[in-house]
Parts: structure tokens; sequence; C-alpha cells
């Protein structure tokens, strides 16, 4: 699933290419996840913003365009005419050309169908409760160490399930908290982290979301930056998808188990409970 870094991604790369261009036409699948790209139509495309894993475009009418990738979820341009045949093409807007470009398409694919789209009053979230409920941005500055080890101290969940609940801190997914926890020293079943362990681990968060970002994000199989090209973080993935193989920290073999439905990998020695 596309997280923070993969979305600040495409949201610097769209913010030039969508920023005062009308959505002059728009076209749905019939499924309610994306009828409402059509509410789109008539307005103008202000810039293109992130709040955790949501873009949003906010319009000239005081709306705000959400689009949430799910798991799957690809976006693109393209011109006229669209390929009606494409299983898999789930909404696209027709955008006014400009001086500099000319009538373009944002395609937007999703082969699992579980991303989404809403076009809602700006800042007005209640019917996207994962957005309205989700933690501070990870370098917002009220975000301090020990707000952070207050937020994960209020439940007794393991510390990875807290961290992809979006609740004490907004966008990290599965990916980012792996390798956060590898570099925090944090087993991701642990259910008490202290206050040094804590600072330690908001750190490792940040150095992880931003390492992706300097990358172009994580492509692990679906995820595409919009020109098409592959993020480039991968290779420097220290524990998620490295079950079995060595530690580099330490040279034991990483271990995965599934925590609260995720998959999780760790090291068994510098990560002990």
């Amino acid at each position: 699933m596309p997280e923070l870094p993969e979305v600040e991604t495409l949201r610097s790369a769209l913010d030039p290419l969508v920023t005062g261009r009308c959505v002059i036409d728009a076209w749905a699948h019939r499924s309610a996840k994306f009828t409402p790209a059509t509410a789109a139509v008539d307005a103008t495309i202000l810039g293109a913003r992130r709040r955790g894993k949501f873009l949003l475009l906010p319009l000239d009418d005081g709306r705000e365009l959400v689009i949430h990738l799910g798991m799957t979820g690809r976006l693109s341009f393209g011109s006229a005419p669209v390929d009606d045949s494409d299983a898999y093409l789930r909404a696209w807007f027709r955008l006014a050309g400009t001086a500099l470009r000319d009538e373009e398409i944002l395609l937007f694919h999703d082969i699992r169908r579980f991303g989404r789209i809403r076009v809602v009053p700006a800042g007005d979230y209640a019917t996207i409760p994962t957005l309205a409920r989700a933690g501070p941005e990870p370098w917002d500055p009220a975000l301090t160490p020990a707000r952070f080890h207050h937020a994960i101290t209020t439940s007794s969940r393991a510390i990875k399930t807290q961290l992809l609940s979006q609740r004490p801190v907004a966008g990290v997914g599965n990916i980012y908290a792996d390798e956060a926890l590898w570099a925090a020293r944090i087993n991701p079943k642990a259910r008490r982290v202290g206050v040094d362990r804590a600072r330690r681990l908001l750190g490792e968060i940040q150095t992880a979301l931003q390492r992706g970002i300097d990358n172009g994000g994580t492509t692990l199989r679906d995820y595409r930056k919009i020109d098409g090209a592959e993020g480039a973080n991968r290779p420097s993935l220290k524990a998620y998808g490295r079950a079995g193989e060595p530690c580099l920290r330490c040279g034991a073999t990483l271990v995965s188990d599934v925590i609260d439905a995720r998959t999780s990998v760790w090291c068994p020695v510098c990560q002990r409970r």
C-alpha cells in the first residue's frame, strides 16, 4: 500500500501539473468508492496537498477532491481518447489546457479497488474516518517525543499495530513501520515502550519516511510515480520483505509473524521483547 513517501512523491509531481486547471469532464466506475469523482466537474484545482496517506486537491469552490490509493492505486496522465477496455481504470478527470500544457486526462487505476475518491467541503472529513482521526504529521513541530510517548501509552496494543492505526503519527504503513522499528531496535510486538525508546522510535520514523521521499518511494509491485517510473527506495530496506535473510546489523536471521493481520519482520536478537 502506498504510504506517506509514495503519496508525497505523487503530490510533489502533481502540484505543478494540476494547479489552476479546471476539471472539464470526469468519469467514474460505478462503485460508490469512485463515483464521487464526477462531482469535481467545473471546479478548478488550486494545488496538491497531502495528509498522511491521502492526496488532497483543493478546489476553487470551497471543496476538496480527496484521493486514497488503497493498495494498488496508481495515478498517471494520458490524452484522449480514453481506453474504455481498460479493466482497471476506476476514474478519470479531463483537465483544461493551459498556456504551457495541452488538455490532458488524469487517470486513476486500481487493480484491487481498495482505493477511494471523495469530494468534500474543505477540511470536513466526517465521511472519511481514517483521515478524520489521523494523528499529527511526522514533522509537525507539535509532535514532540513526549507527545508521541503519551500517544503510544494510551493503548495496550502492540506498538506495530498502534503505528498502523495512524493515530500516534500519520502516514506510517507496514513498510516504514518495520524499518523504523528495526532501526530503533524495538520488537513490533512490544506493548510497553518507555520514554527513551519512544524518542528514538520517533526519530527513526522520521528518518525512514524522509529516506523514502528522497528515493521517490518504494515500489514492490504496483506503485509507480506519475511518469510511470518505479520508486528507488527498495534497496535501502533493512527489514521489510527480508524475512529469512541475515540482519544487516548483527547477522542473525530475520523472522516474521502476523501481528493483528499484518505481516511483520524483525531481528530476534536486535529487537528482543
